[in-house]
C-alpha cells in the first residue's frame, strides 16, 4: 500500500566491513533511509544486552519510521539485500550478527492474518527459540515483549498502535519490567542522521 508508514528495528553485535557494530548500524540507516518516501524519522543508538542472555557481546540498536511506496514483501526483501551486504549469514538464531533490520510494522497491517499473528505472538518463549515462521508476520510478533525494539521505537513512533493489541508503542513499553527497560542505554550519537 502506497505511503504506509514503516516501522524498522537495526540492531548489530559483531563487527562487518563497516567496522564496528555503532558503524554497522550507521551505514544501514543511510542505505535502508533510501528506501523511504519522503522525511526518515531515526532514533538515537542504544547499547543492549544480547538477546537471548548470554547469546553473544552487546547490540547497537536504533530504530527507523518512514513511508514508503513498497509493499510488506518487497520492503523485506529489501531489508535482507542490505544485511547480506554487510555480511550478515544466517546460521544460528538469535545468535551472534552484523546487522539485523527487522520489518516491525507497515501501517496497520496484519500479516498473513490475526489468528497466525496472534498464534506465533503467544509462543513460549523456548519454542520461539526454536521455531521460525515460513512466511513474514506483521505486526512483528514478539515487538510487545522486547525493550531493545521498544525503546527506540518510541522516539519515532510513540503513538503507533498495535492493530491487534490496541495499545500504543509506549503504552507496551510501559507494560515492561523496570529492569528491562533500565537494560536499554542511550549512547552518545556518533554518525547517524536523523
Amino acid at each position: 500500500m502506497i505511503g504506509q508508514i514503516a516501522l524498522i528495528a537495526l540492531g548489530s553485535n559483531d563487527g562487518s566491513f563497516r567496522g564496528d557494530v555503532a558503524e554497522n548500524v550507521a551505514w544501514a540507516i543511510e542505505r535502508v533511509g533510501a528506501l523511504a518516501h519522503g522525511a526518515v524519522r531515526v532514533s538515537p543508538f542504544y547499547a543492549t544486552p544480547a538477546y537471548p542472555a548470554g547469546a553473544g557481546p552487546d547490540f547497537v540498536n536504533a530504530a527507523m519510521a518512514f513511508a514508503t511506496d513498497l509493499d510488506a514483501f518487497a520492503l523485506l526483501a529489501q531489508l535482507h539485500t542490505i544485511e547480506a551486504e554487510a555480511g550478515r549469514i544466517r546460521r544460528v538464531r538469535w545468535g551472534q550478527r552484523s546487522l539485523d533490520l527487522d520489518l516491525i510494522a507497515l501501517g496497520n497491517q496484519v500479516l498473513p492474518d490475526a489468528a497466525t499473528q496472534g498464534h506465533w505472538r503467544n509462543l513460549p518463549a523456548d519454542v520461539q527459540a526454536l521455531a521460525a515462521p515460513e512466511s513474514l508476520i506483521l505486526p512483528h510478533p514478539r515487538l510487545q515483549d522486547r525493550s531493545f525494539v521498544l525503546v527506540p521505537l518510541a522516539d519515532v513512533a510513540a503513538d503507533w498502535r498495535h492493530p491487534l493489541l490496541g495499545l500504543s508503542v509506549v503504552e507496551m513499553l510501559d507494560r515492561l519490567s523496570d529492569a528491562d527497560r533500565a537494560g536499554v542505554v542511550r549512547l552518545e550519537q556518533r554518525s547517524a542522521k536523523g
